[in-house]
């Protein structure tokens, strides 16, 4: 017979569908059979094991169980459509039966097949059969169901939740990690890095947003290399970060700063203590060991059922701060922990990072002094300036060019306050097509840290008198 878990090449798309999934629709109730009576005879396994052993199966343990009652399951169902006088399933289709029950039983279910899809990039579901993909390259396409029912994707998704609490402590003492009526909302990373949100019950049907990240170990030559910056922008954002600038990444959603942001801290020296704050794990700056041995990862924690045991990023930003961080990093400014990440900047943190949704390099401050009014401290927009002005060193800002490309449109020196505005050098600001192109000078105060730091002042004239602004064509 065929060899089920075999990996398989990716192959072009067949009306819209990744070739992953089952070509042939008589193909779907096999797997629905199979997956049945697989799970019948796990549950009876586990339990025959427990009685023997007095444990629970591992579960490396329970995945060969599984692989192995499938490839039982296929060959009685061979032997029956056999002796039955019809033909059995081909190898290639056998082959796809049985990779689908083992990703309903072991994997994502329906959506593994998307997520092993290196060129899909955002998955959306509406119920489970309204499914849409954003690929790499822009498009979007709907897609086949994830589940046969709402009721089956609120079972899977919650799997993936028990599985990622699990994750998250080695397999023991998971988090809970609740997704019903009365916590309708759900926020984790998934193993590959992506992350999942879900929401329920105030929905008509449940809905699944999952953002993909496809450079979780990513260098700013790296970035060059795609484009998102030129040579200029690399060495300038290197020194920053060896100059211990603090910085701010922005854009919209998908602009890539998670992205831009990993790039910078791989620039950090691997003997330095970094502190990561997040609301859902996403940077897994932790995740090597040799670039970032030394991190603490931070994640929010929504309160439990009985309204207790919440813990915000606020919260989070100063317990960080008693960790002997050498660099905080924060995966998403979005509220209360501004005020904490303001005046830690201020005070001698130098060399934090962040990220922040804004439209615009200049539309930072205004959403820096709207979070700040809105916080606890309820600062007036004057105060935070200042305190803006004495903490930030410099703004990022990513957008989409007229193709989907990502890249830097803007980057901003913070210089001083004054009164309702912060006062700032755009450094860089967006050329015709939207990348990032020499502007104002920068300040002798920035010019001479980033020197410091080892950048080479004369790749700003250079930048200024190339064809491009110093952008490939």
């Amino acid at each position: 017979m065929s060899h089920p878990f075999e990996p398989r090449a990716l192959g072009r798309h067949r009306d819209g569908f990744p070739p992953e999934l089952p070509a042939d629709a008589t193909e779907i109730p096999v797997v629905r059979r199979i997956r049945r009576e697989v799970a019948e005879r796990l549950t009876r396994a586990t339990r025959t094991h427990e009685s023997a052993t007095g444990r629970v199966m591992t579960a490396a343990e329970q995945q060969a169980t599984t692989r192995d009652l499938i490839t039982a399951a296929l060959d009685a169902y061979a032997a029956e459509e056999m002796n039955a006088g019809r033909p059995p399933l081909r190898p290639d289709a056998e082959s796809r039966v049985g990779r689908a029950a083992a990703d309903m039983l072991l994997g994502a279910g329906g959506l593994q097949p998307l997520l092993n899809d290196e060129r899909v990039e955002d998955i959306h579901a509406n119920g489970a059969d309204e499914v849409f993909v954003r690929y790499t390259d822009g498009t979007r396409v709907q897609v086949a169901p994830i589940a046969d029912t709402d009721a089956e994707m609120v079972e899977l998704i919650r799997r993936l939740a028990a599985d990622a609490g699990r994750a998250e402590t080695g397999g023991e003492g998971a988090e809970e990690r609740r997704w019903d009526r009365a916590a309708p909302i759900l926020k984790l990373q998934m193993p590959d890095g992506s992350r999942l949100h879900a929401i329920m019950s105030v929905t008509p049907r449940p809905a699944l947003s999952i953002r993909r990240h496809h450079y979780l170990k990513v260098t700013l030559p790296d970035l060059e290399q795609l484009g998102t910056l030129n040579p200029v922008l690399r060495e300038v954002f290197a020194a920053a970060v060896h100059a211990r600038l603090n910085t701010l990444v922005a854009g919209r959603t998908g602009a890539g700063k998670t992205t831009l942001l990993r790039a910078l801290a791989a620039q950090i020296p691997a003997h330095e203590r970094i502190v990561t704050i997040e609301d859902t794990y996403e940077l897994a700056l932790n995740a090597d060991r040799v670039l970032h041995p030394d991190v603490v990862p931070m994640q929010s924690r929504e309160a439990n059922v009985e309204g207790e045991g919440a813990i915000d990023m606020s919260e989070l930003f100063r317990s960080g701060l008693r960790m002997s961080p050498d660099r905080v990093i924060v995966g998403e400014i979005r509220g209360h922990e501004v005020i904490p990440m303001l005046n830690a900047m201020s005070q001698g943190n130098d060399g934090s990072l962040g990220t922040i949704h804004a439209s615009s390099s200049a539309g930072v401050f205004k959403k820096l002094a709207l979070y700040a009014a809105q916080a606890p401290e309820r600062l007036e927009p004057a105060t935070t300036n200042l305190l803006v002005s004495e903490s930030v060193h410099l703004v990022v800002h990513l957008g989409l060019t007229a193709d989907n490309r990502r890249v830097v449109t803007s980057v901003r020196e913070v210089v001083d306050a004054d009164g309702l505005s912060v006062a700032s050098n755009e450094i860089f600001r967006p050329g015709p097509d939207g990348r990032a192109v020499p502007a104002a000078p920068p300040s002798t105060a920035l010019l001479s840290l980033l020197a410091g730091a080892g950048f080479d002042r004369r790749l700003l004239d250079e930048a200024r008198t190339a064809p491009g602004g110093g952008w490939a064509s």
